[in-house]
């Protein structure tokens, strides 16, 4: 018996071309980007790289692998929005530099919009986004309109991209953001989606009846597929953080051990060099340069 595949084409929503389309472009920019950054001798580290395709990799397969069933499943969805909203938009953060942003950030009215990245100002509007496209009303007219889900896809990836670059991105932060600054950042971060995870895991109501035809398909019940949902995301969270608060540990041992080692020179040589004045250069990443200043003097 012959099986017939199914070509690529078919399996493609009208909201799936459209969100991935303009991913597309912006890849390829990305590599055009890095062609010309690596030809002046300022290359992009391959880890990086990695990390910024790792998260395209993972729009598409969430968008054309999952588009189906989160239509018929709330479970399917969330999978679907914890890709895109977390995990892709952590990867495309790590894959960014400075160098790599100099350009947009030349433009006046980007450069203007970094302060959006301020940690008082990603935080909430990042709240915002997720509890607001998670009203019913919202919800299902994404689920009913192409436009409106690639909107809300849209704004799940960009503002968690701009949550992120707070913790990861090249931009300055404020001094008071070091890494107690950090941790609180990711505690509030965490227990907020937690919350929401946690309205979803014991909540006796469905609140999406677009789901009731899917669930019936598919055998389960609405409140069943919605407290799935909830722990889905309650476990995705838990290993975030987990992940997150092991990077903060290590970075301030790191961190600690690199600022003493600058101390420690300085004083050989009887340089003056404040307890202050290293840790800024250590927190900014500059711990390299301050040494060859020194060394210099």
């Amino acid at each position: 018996m012959q099986v017939t595949p199914i070509p690529f084409a078919a399996l493609l929503h009208v909201d799936d071309v459209i969100q991935l389309v303009p991913l597309l472009i912006l890849g390829v920019l990305y590599a055009r980007r890095v062609f010309t950054l690596a030809v002046q001798g300022h290359p992009v580290p391959g880890w990086r790289q990695a990390c910024f395709y790792a998260g395209f990799v993972t729009i598409g397969a969430a968008l054309t692998s999952l588009g189906g069933d989160s239509q018929e499943l709330l479970a399917a969805h969330m999978v679907e929005h914890l890709l895109l909203g977390d995990i892709a938009a952590l990867l495309i953060v790590l894959g960014l530099t400075g160098p790599l942003l100099a350009p947009i950030l030349r433009i006046r009215l980007f450069d203007r919009l970094r302060v959006l990245a301020h940690p008082l100002v990603a935080f909430p509007l990042w709240v915002i986004d997720l509890y607001v496209w998670h009203l019913p009303v919202l919800y299902q007219a994404a689920l009913r309109h192409p436009g409106i889900h690639a909107l809300e896809h849209a704004m799940f990836l960009g503002f968690g991209v701009n949550m992120w670059m707070c913790l990861f991105g090249p931009l300055p932060m404020p001094a008071w953001f070091g890494n107690l600054g950090k941790l609180l950042y990711v505690v509030a971060v965490r227990l907020t989606g937690s919350v929401l995870g946690n309205i979803f895991l014991w909540s006796g109501m469905a609140f999406y009846p677009f789901y009731t035809h899917g669930d019936a398909v598919w055998h389960i019940s609405p409140i069943a597929d919605q407290n799935l949902a909830g722990a889905i995301m309650m476990i995705e969270e838990s290993i975030l953080t987990l992940g997150l608060l092991c990077w903060l540990f290590l970075r301030a041992a790191r961190e600690g051990e690199e600022r003493q080692d600058l101390l420690d020179f300085a004083h050989a040589r009887g340089l003056e060099l404040t307890d202050a004045r290293a840790a800024r250069a250590v927190a900014a990443g500059r711990g390299g340069d301050l040494r060859r200043r020194l060394e210099e003097r």
